[in-house]
């Protein structure tokens, strides 16, 4: 398997909250930054997204992407690429520990991505890491603001109990 960049944070709230805004890839835009559109193609018999298509614009780095999602209980949702203009794999997942009595959450997000384009491992690494911390710093203030009802209309629901979708 290609090598992967992981990275954790400590989010304020319970796992399913943060499952609920992982899950919640219509609000993507709002507080990823990077997201523009996100549109779930497809939902599992639990109303979950299974396919999801998601407009990119980084600056210089512009894609369209549709991901593979597969929710492994309430605690973790792993996700591939299935097509991409600029990416050969594309491969993450969120796992969440509760912490103390439940109400602080451990968030783990795992990734792996492989450019059409040729690329130094140690650039590829450092590329992840900067997606992943962006992606968990987003996370948690977008959880921890609906949890203090500063989110909009509370960024709750959509798309079913967990969500983690990565990017």
């Amino acid at each position: 398997m290609a090598e992967h960049t992981s990275s954790s944070i400590t989010i304020d709230a319970a796992p399913g909250a943060v499952m609920g805004v992982i899950s919640d890839f219509a609000r993507y835009p709002e507080w990823t930054g990077e997201v523009k559109e996100a549109e779930v193609l497809s939902t599992d018999v639990e109303g979950r997204a299974e396919r999801v298509r998601l407009l990119l614009d980084a600056g210089a780095i512009k894609d369209e992407h549709t991901l593979s999602y597969e929710w492994a209980g309430p605690h973790e949702v792993r996700w591939s690429l299935v097509s991409s203009q600029m990416l050969r794999a594309l491969d993450g997942s969120y796992r969440l520990s509760p912490l103390g009595d439940g109400t602080r959450t451990e968030v783990t997000y795992r990734l792996t991505v492989d450019v059409k384009i040729p690329m130094l491992g140690m650039i590829k690494r450092k590329a992840e890491k900067v997606i992943i911390d962006r992606a968990l710093d987003g996370l948690k203030k977008r959880v921890e603001s609906v949890a203090d009802g500063t989110a909009g209309d509370g960024g709750q629901g959509g798309g079913g109990s967990p969500k983690g979708g990565g990017e």
